[in-house]
């Protein structure tokens, strides 16, 4: 494992501390949370990820700090990608807002459960098997391949054979009460849809291990390091989903990145494969004369096309419109989920930016106003909140405000 067991025991205590504090500061107080505050709780675990990576640089010397940072890196990277799918499921499942916090982090708890199985599968079959880098980098080119040439049509369900289960075994209700597990309904206590909703951000992250794990261990074979980055990574998703999912629709280019960071990886893992080959079939079994990749070398190449992705994206026309399109279907969705809501002045925010959203998208070029997907609904959804907005309150004689 490369490192001893008091070693081991610090980064599951900071794990376990961390899982608590979050659910003791942030989701038993049910609330939504601000912008200012996902900020800060998403500076405050990259500075504690930072540090833990410092004191391994300390401790453990240059080499693994570096594969350590490479691997949190790569890994908070591809957790990014994980967001889209966990912004579908969300809209999906209609989540409140003020529920998504507990979603999330049940969902990610689950997650670093089967993630951290995967990681000592993937330590076992590197130890045991001499084929296992071969392995690890054709999944990886593979994937590559597929994020590369993902239709921008095509949107991750959250109707998975595991959520279906889930709702026939679970019977739950189709309402919400908050973030409640449990509501009444016709004098019956029954559940909530939030477990369901838990599980299937759960296994959406699970399926993204095939490609995360093998891509760790294309950077380090050390399991403790592979293990505290990925943990740390996951741990601070939660506050990193509140704090740019307004933004994440502007990242139109990162499938490619991730795919050229997969793709880099694979072919590092590949050959590393050939240089230490004892595999009787390839070169007689001996190690093929091929470059090495140091971990630095692929820390520096992972940073620079993050770089050039993120830049790209955010220039990128096609990534405003995008953007306004999908701010207007969230703060309209939210909008008319907030009818009876205790606070009109929130209420009343959402609706200004739904406006500003569709004027946006009313000043979009033909060409982009064209690509926007369900293009109806949306729409009926933005006629429905302005008819919302006019209706007369409860009590009164005229409309509310003119739109």
């Amino acid at each position: 494992m490369g490192v001893s067991g008091p070693v081991w025991f610090v980064i599951i205590a900071v794990i376990v501390a961390l899982v608590l504090l979050d659910y003791l500061v942030n989701i038993r107080r049910t609330h939504t949370p601000t912008l200012r505050e996902a900020a800060v709780w998403s500076a405050v675990y990259v500075g504690i990820a930072i540090m833990f990576g410092v004191g391994v640089w300390a401790f453990g010397g240059i080499s693994m700090g570096v594969e350590y940072f490479a691997c949190y890196v790569s890994n908070e990277a591809l957790s990014i990608d994980n967001l889209f799918v966990i912004l579908y499921i969300v809209g999906s499942f209609a989540v409140p807002r003020i529920a998504q916090q507990k979603v999330l982090l049940f969902g990610i708890v689950l997650a670093l459960v089967a993630r951290t199985g995967f990681i000592f599968i993937g330590a076992a079959l590197i130890t045991i098997f001499d084929w296992a880098f071969y392995l690890f980098g054709i999944v990886l080119l593979i994937m590559a391949g597929n994020l590369a040439k993902r239709s921008e049509s095509e949107g991750p369900g959250a109707d998975t054979v595991i959520t279906r289960i889930a709702r026939r075994l679970l019977r739950t209700s189709d309402n919400y009460d908050g973030d409640r597990m449990f509501t009444v309904e016709h004098g019956r206590r029954v559940m909530t849809p939030m477990l369901v909703v838990m599980i299937a951000v759960g296994a959406a992250d699970l399926l993204f291990a095939f490609d995360s794990i093998p891509a760790l261990f294309g950077l380090s074979q050390n399991v403790y390091l592979v293990f505290s980055a990925t943990a740390l990574s996951l741990l601070g998703l939660r506050q990193l989903y509140f704090l740019i999912d307004g933004l994440l629709d502007r990242l139109v280019y990162l499938s490619y990145g991730l795919a050229a960071i997969l793709a880099f990886i694979g072919v590092n893992l590949l050959l590393q494969a050939l240089h230490d080959n004892n595999i009787p079939f390839i070169n007689g079994g001996n190690p093929v004369p091929v470059a090495e990749v140091s971990t630095t070398m692929s820390l520096t190449v992972i940073i620079v096309i993050l770089f050039i992705t993120t830049v790209a994206s955010l220039l990128s026309p096609r990534g405003r419109a995008q953007n306004a399109v999908a701010g207007a279907r969230r703060h309209a969705t939210e909008y008319l989920d907030r009818a009876d809501a205790a606070d009109p002045v929130e209420r009343e925010k959402l609706f200004t930016q739904m406006l500003a959203e569709e004027g946006e998208i009313t000043a979009l070029p033909t060409k982009y106003r064209r690509r926007i997907r369900r293009k109806q609904e949306l729409m009926k959804l933005l006629g429905q909140a302005h008819r919302a907005h006019d209706a007369p309150a409860p009590g009164s004689r005229s409309a509310s405000s003119p739109r």
